[in-house]
């Protein structure tokens, strides 16, 4: 069996390992308050990471391991994740008379049965999430499988950078982790949506109280708009992104190549959402959170807005934290987006 719900206590730094650079996040706890103490960002070439599978384990591994140098040095231990693409996901009904370990032998029994993988080649994990409404004798389970090489390579990575690899997770459950401290109307039945609009993939997720309830990805990200800018102006990518990054795109590119992008990011969020409705039975979003690298995009929101007439807002995990004095304040403004899915990550770490 393997760690991807078990609770766990102690501080763990967050490692997001993206199609485009891996996002760090370092946070501490005090009483129920939450503070940043660190993060970084740092890019890799494209094909390090492919389809959401490490294929360039050196590089992404010092890419990790800039990122802790960056973020001070002084981070030991660390929660990463699969993507949820490479797992399956199942709730179960289990008598609640087994024991624990009785438990954990009679899920390997049922996860044979709808895993299309050989069992030994699988990491598993189960939570009892509590008694079941059909009966008073049943638990209700969440079972979570993916194969051993996702999670080998993940853990390889955070290895190869210096760190000891505690946890990998999933990164759904990050966000969901992420979006319960993110401010929000309390009202557990209305609907909340995060858009992650990555390099290489927009990523639709609607959360219901606490829960996840629909993901949908669509193959579009970043990416077009680095490519796009790096082959009309003879720029490489690496300055691309990083003009991109900082805000200090020329204003011609803006004009030019970015703004004309901003529609089509604004089409495809549509096409997303209207997926979302016409899959049924759900209701209407009451906010849209704008997350990932895309959606720092200068007037990306209120286009969104506007266009959808849906109260639309860029995501930032970090409003009622605490910031470090060592974190960049006005970068960090910038940053926040990206940063979603690593605070959910280092939020795993402060469970009690």
């Amino acid at each position: 069996m393997f760690g991807f719900l078990g609770k766990k206590t102690g501080s763990l730094v967050g490692v997001d390992i993206g199609s485009s650079s891996v996002k760090l996040v370092a946070l501490s706890k005090n009483g129920k308050s939450f503070k940043l103490d660190a993060y970084a960002i740092v890019s890799f070439s494209p094909n390090a990471v492919v389809d959401g599978n490490i294929q360039d384990m050196t590089e992404v591994g010092s890419a990790i391991e800039k990122a802790v140098k960056v973020a001070g040095g002084k981070l030991s231990s660390a929660v990463t994740a699969v993507p949820a693409s490479a797992v399956i996901t199942k709730n179960i009904e289990m008598s609640n008379a087994f024991t624990e370990f009785e438990l954990e032998d009679q899920i390997k029994v049922e996860a044979d049965q709808f895993i299309p993988y050989p069992i030994d080649e699988v990491a598993l994990d189960f939570e009892v999430i509590g008694t079941s409404k059909n009966s008073p004798n049943l638990n209700e389970v969440l079972l979570v499988a993916c194969r051993k090489t996702d999670v080998d390579q993940r853990e390889d990575a955070v290895s190869a950078a210096g760190l000891n690899s505690e946890i990998v997770d999933v990164d759904t459950f990050a966000v969901e982790r992420a979006m319960s401290i993110i401010p929000a109307d309390n009202d557990s039945e209305l609907l909340t949506g995060i858009v992650d609009i990555g390099a290489s993939t927009l990523t639709l997720n609607v959360v219901k109280g606490s829960e996840i309830i629909y993901t949908r990805e669509q193959a579009f990200g970043g990416n077009d708009l680095t490519n796009l800018i790096s082959q009309q102006y003879g720029m490489n990518v690496e300055e691309v992104e990083q003009s991109l990054r900082l805000g200090e795109t020329a204003e011609e590119i803006q004009e030019g190549v970015v703004l004309p992008f901003r529609n089509t990011v604004a089409q495809q969020v549509s096409r997303a959402l209207q997926f979302f409705y016409s899959s049924g039975g759900h209701g209407e979003l009451v906010t849209l959170y704008l997350a990932g690298g895309v959606s720092g995009i200068d007037g990306l929101a209120g286009q969104l807005e506007e266009e959808l007439g849906l109260n639309t807002q860029v995501a930032n995990p970090f409003l009622s934290m605490n910031v470090g004095s060592k974190v960049n304040s006005a970068r960090l403004v910038r940053d926040a987006p990206s940063l979603v899915k690593a605070t959910g990550l280092a939020l795993r770490g402060l469970e009690g």
